[in-house]
């Protein structure tokens, strides 16, 4: 299939497809009118890139999947490589989770500092809200 195609399939641009082959994600071949051809193994790598991203990975976070459907597995994720890109993500998403929880504390803390059933008054006036 031509790039317009394979865009079109994979819900992208061809902007973004010749991104991913400036980068080394997406292969280039090309056929004998120099047009770039891609077939439905190309698409499963993007559709690997794009539900990564959708789970926050970076693209680069994304090349050991692509690697490994390209040495020929069935998932991107069932390398070596690609669970080391997943412990990663989850240690980093693990200490998100710890900061966002110690901003939740906080703002209770600062709730409860107000006391329950107080009327507020507006910062701008004293008047209340």
């Amino acid at each position: 299939m031509r790039i317009g195609e394979l865009a079109a399939r994979a819900g992208t641009t061809t902007r973004t497809l010749r991104y991913y082959e400036s980068r080394g994600l997406l292969p280039a071949r090309r056929g004998g009118n120099g047009y770039r051809t891609y077939d439905e193994a190309d698409l499963k790598l993007l559709r690997q890139i794009r539900t990564l991203q959708d789970f926050g990975f970076d693209l680069e976070e994304t090349r050991p999947f692509v690697e490994c459907l390209r040495a020929g597995h069935p998932e991107g994720d069932s390398c070596p490589a690609s669970i080391a890109v997943y412990r990663r993500k989850l240690d980093e998403l693990d200490a998100l989770i710890g900061e966002l929880r110690a901003v939740r504390a906080q703002i209770g803390v600062r709730l409860a500092a107000m006391g329950e059933g107080e009327t507020p008054l507006c910062e701008l006036g004293g008047q209340e809200l």
